[in-house]
């Protein structure tokens, strides 16, 4: 299954969260662009209204062209389009989903009071209807990822690994430091969570969790495993 690290892989199976989000997001602000919207979505679109780009759809409409030509310059390298694949990534991921919460939540609760795991995405849930606590958790899966996995992660990995050529090392490095940071934005600004122990510690192991997932099955997993692990936390499936 080396196919389903490849961008290509990575791109095709996170397009229906792309769209999914998009429709979603419209439904829960009201057919008013703008209101709700995933932070770390936010940032960079931040960064492209600074250079002039306004509309709201425009960071979609980018991601979807790169990802087709990522899609165009792999297909020299003959990868298979096979719709098994992934349906194989969607089972892979749910199963991720489920065993890496099960798990950090053992750790934490292991280590700290077990309420203080009820935290994060779990303390949201009253914040919006269903469909918009849906809508924002496949957001995230989207977003955060491409943020914190393939710009954060990815990025800390390739300059370590150009900078020392220690391939092992800076896997590690740009995991934990992605984790870190993964954890740490959830505190800050007027929206952000109030720290706890527990919730950062919580958070850093599910970021490092990803990390891994990104790293070693590619993007498209990671950012499914996030999507489905908070639709099963809004829809009380876990937790």
């Amino acid at each position: 299954m080396g196919l389903t690290r490849t961008a290509t892989y990575g791109f095709l199976s996170a397009l229906p969260l792309i769209l999914l989000y998009e429709a979603l997001i419209i439904v829960a602000n009201g057919g008013r662009a703008g209101e709700i919207r995933v932070s770390s979505e936010v940032w960079l679109k931040e960064i492209l209204a600074s250079m002039g780009a306004q509309s709201m759809h425009v960071l979609a409409g980018i991601v979807i062209v790169i990802g087709f030509g990522i899609v165009i310059y792999e297909r020299k390298k003959d990868i298979p389009i096979r719709l098994s694949y992934f349906i194989g990534m969607m089972i892979e991921s749910m199963l991720y989903a489920v065993l890496v919460a099960m798990l950090v939540s053992e750790i934490v609760w292991r280590l700290f009071d077990p309420t203080a795991i009820q935290t994060g995405i779990i303390a949201q849930v009253e914040m919006g209807d269903l469909w918009t606590q849906i809508a924002l958790s496949i957001g995230a899966g989207i977003y955060e990822e491409l943020v914190f996995r393939v710009i954060v992660v990815g990025g800390v990995y390739l300059f370590l690994h150009a900078l020392f050529g220690f391939k092992t090392l800076a896997y590690l490095i740009a995991a934990v430091s992605g984790a870190f940071l993964f954890s740490l934005v959830h505190y800050i600004g007027p929206l952000g969570d109030t720290f706890t122990l527990a919730s950062f510690a919580f958070r850093f192991l599910f970021g490092l969790a990803l990390n891994v997932l990104y790293l070693t099955r590619g993007f498209g997993v990671a950012a499914w495993t996030h999507a489905l692990y908070d639709i099963m936390i809004v829809t009380h499936l876990l937790g």
